[in-house]
């Protein structure tokens, strides 16, 4: 028989779905965080080595070395363990008491506890849903044409690549703590993206905890360092520099590819998903997965496979490695669009829609249902 004209018709991929998160589930245990933990431990090597050799180097190629070294450091502190502990992957795992999501301090200038809530909660929540998840623009910068155009969008191409990609942990510090809003206007309706309003109560509150991280870690990498240098100081603040801006220009390139493209869905304010399967599709729908190796994949956090890790945004990115292949295959089965290519394609992708949203247009844009519809 037919299916009646309102059956769900994501309920099979979500059951699907459902039954990969609760095998992997009762897979995780000493083997994940043991991994986290070596993982760990060769970022600290690396920071120490990179240190040193930025230290002492008297040549290019011992300063690159170092910078190189402590570029690992900062880029595997800030994506494969960072990222993946504080969405609480290892906070019910034996062992992984080190990486409890709320205990953790990442070597990252962004509070820990705005990120969780703007990033776990909001963005994870409301994925690409306009005036409910922050990221669907980020500050300045328009991503969807649900974000009303305004003048400053023109130059929103050349400011990406040369304000925001090397600039990225500071402004997203700037952006989860609240102190984007006190500064600037969405152009939405709800006109702000984390504080509840632009009382000076909120205002404070923003300025402290964007502080409370910005303080220490730039006086560690920026002063300290290089003052225990004396004459070389300027040498080792070009060296601390230059690993931040490589971090910071990485994980851009890696973040700007989830959410970013012609084809990536985005949902009117009052969207919300009627099943677990329709959840399920809209999440694919604004995710873009990229193919790379495995070290590469593991210096961008698994974030490779934004797909699956919207699909399921606690499991530690080896899992996410793991299940693409099946997920892909599900994708396939169900008739859901399952995008990935090479990570240049998706980047230059990313990148055009940025340049397209900085002109003034705006398509037919319709409810979850046309939206899904359109993307299959």
């Amino acid at each position: 028989m037919p299916a009646p004209p309102d059956a769900d018709p994501y309920a099979q991929l979500g059951r699907e779905l459902d039954a990969i998160k609760a095998r992997i589930h009762a897979e995780l245990g000493e083997s994940d965080v043991l991994y986290v933990r070596r993982l760990d431990r060769f970022s600290r090597t690396m920071e120490v080595l990179g240190r040193v050799l930025i230290h002492v180097s008297l040549d290019p190629v011992t300063f690159s070395l170092g910078v190189v070294s402590l570029w690992l450091h900062k880029q595997l502190q800030a994506t494969e363990i960072g990222h993946t502990a504080l969405h609480g992957t290892y906070d019910r795992l034996p062992g992984g008491d080190a990486y409890h999501s709320k205990t953790f301090a990442w070597d990252v200038p962004i509070d820990e506890t705005s990120w969780r809530l703007g990033h776990n909660v909001k963005h994870h929540g409301n994925t690409n849903v306009a005036g409910r998840d922050p990221d669907i623009h980020f500050g300045p910068v328009r991503l969807t044409e649900r974000t009303p155009h305004e003048r400053h969008h023109y130059a929103q191409l050349p400011l990406t690549l040369g304000l925001l990609f090397p600039n990225l942990t500071f402004l997203m510090n700037l952006h989860f703590t609240g102190l984007l809003d006190v500064f600037a206007d969405n152009g939405l309706p709800q006109q702000l993206d984390v504080l509840p309003d632009r009382s000076r109560k909120s205002q404070l509150a923003a300025w402290r905890a964007a502080l409370r991280k910005y303080v220490p870690y730039y006086a560690k990498n920026y002063v300290l360092f290089p003052a225990l240098a004396g004459p070389f100081f300027g040498k080792v603040l070009l060296g601390n520099w230059l690993a931040e801006t490589m971090r910071d220009v990485y994980s851009a390139a890696t973040i700007y590819c989830g959410h970013v493209g012609d084809d990536v869905a985005d949902f009117d304010h009052d969207s919300k998903a009627r099943s677990r399967g329709e959840w399920y599709a809209m999440q694919i729908a604004a995710s873009n997965d990229f193919e790379v190796s495995r070290p590469i994949s593991i210096l961008c956090g698994g974030l490779d496979r934004q797909i699956e890790h919207h699909l399921f945004p606690t499991l530690p990115p080896e899992r996410l490695r793991q299940i693409a292949p099946e997920v892909r295959a599900i994708c396939e089965r169900n008739g859901v669009r399952y995008k990935t290519a090479s990570w240049p394609a998706t980047l230059k992708k990313s990148l055009g829609r940025i340049a397209r949203l900085s002109v003034a247009s705006r398509s037919k844009l319709g409810g979850v249902g046309e939206v899904l519809r359109s993307m299959t």
